[in-house]
């Protein structure tokens, strides 16, 4: 049976298998040599320590046996040091070995929301958009069977917020709720651009992230980052659609690079319309908001508050 790392306790004798998320080379400590390994379920992280003897062939032979993105069996002990809960794994009792029996759903995590659900309402809103030209945008990327799939089992990050299968929908979907909201406070702007612009946002993501036993960046999406490859992909479709008006396009592409906000966080350009604005203050409302959602089911404490290191301190109660 599959041990989940978040109900792993100290003294917990372990015996299951993990997804490598990273692993650092052999050092030597006083007794021979050791390495660590990054371990990842569905359910959180946590290192190992794998403690090997004197004979640094034999550590190197179990450190070469598995690489990341692998599925390793491991059996050991996890340990509290530092406050931190690891594990490990002694060289004559545990062990760390690649294998291939698993079952993916165990590594991955997956949206507790209805994908095809969360998919429908989308293209209904997209089907409710007016301009010929923005409608023929949307309908070439939802007409995209590969496009398709990809959107609705990307993730919306690595780890900051919706970090699963689904979660790139579901964030777009509440972008999508809290810009119709906003322009029922907000009239004059112009509904088309604002709810295209929310629903395209972030399909850079398809390209910028893979999934695999482990959700991580591409290298093109390290390299550019999912902001250039989102306004790529809408400069792309719009290529083929005659007649697209010139400052329709420019706008499209504006709102695509400046969904950030500003240069610190990854936008060229700082939103220049009150669309643009509006997408972007979405985008983070929606990023911020399911963060503390997120921290909130997951603290495991039963005091009336808990620390994260990337929002600070959260209420509970």
């Amino acid at each position: 049976m599959k041990q989940y790392i978040r109900e792993l306790k100290d003294a917990s004798i372990v015996d299951s298998v993990f997804s490598v998320k990273y692993k650092k080379p052999p050092v030597e400590y006083k007794n021979g040599f050791r390495f660590v390994v990054g371990l990842a379920d569905k359910s959180g992280e946590i290192e190992a320590n794998y403690w090997g003897g004197r004979s640094l062939e034999a550590v190197m032979k179990a450190y070469g046996g598995f690489k990341e993105d692998d599925i390793v069996h491991l059996r050991g002990a996890a340990a509290e040091f530092q406050g931190k809960l690891r594990i490990d794994v002694n060289e004559n009792e545990g062990r760390i070995e690649k294998t291939l029996k698993y079952e993916v759903e165990d590594f991955i995590p997956v949206t507790e929301k209805n994908i095809e659900e969360m998919f429908c309402q989308i293209v209904e809103v997209a089907e409710s958009v007016e301009n010929e030209h923005l409608k023929k945008l949307l309908k070439a990327f939802f007409n995209d069977l590969e496009f398709v799939d990809q959107f609705k089992k990307s993730p919306a990050a690595m780890y900051i917020h919706q970090a699963y299968v689904g979660g790139l929908l579901e964030h777009t979907l509440n972008v999508v709720r809290v810009c119709e909201t906003i322009y029922k406070l907000y009239p004059e702007l112009d509904r088309n651009l604002l709810l295209t612009g929310a629903i395209l946002h972030d399909i850079g993501k398809i390209k910028e992230l893979q999934v695999t036993t482990n959700i991580k960046v591409s290298e093109e999406g390290l390299l550019r980052g999912h902001i250039v490859l989102g306004e790529e992909l809408v400069m792309e479709k719009i290529k083929r659609i005659s007649d697209f008006p010139e400052n329709l396009k420019i706008k499209m592409s504006h709102l695509m690079l400046s969904h950030h906000g500003s240069n610190e966080f990854g936008s060229p350009k700082k939103p220049s319309f009150p669309e643009a604005v509006a997408v972007y203050y979405a985008d983070e409302c929606d990023s911020q908001i399911s963060q503390f959602v997120e921290a909130k089911k997951s603290a495991e404490t039963e005091d009336f508050h808990t620390y994260s290191k990337r929002l600070g301190q959260i209420y509970l109660k």
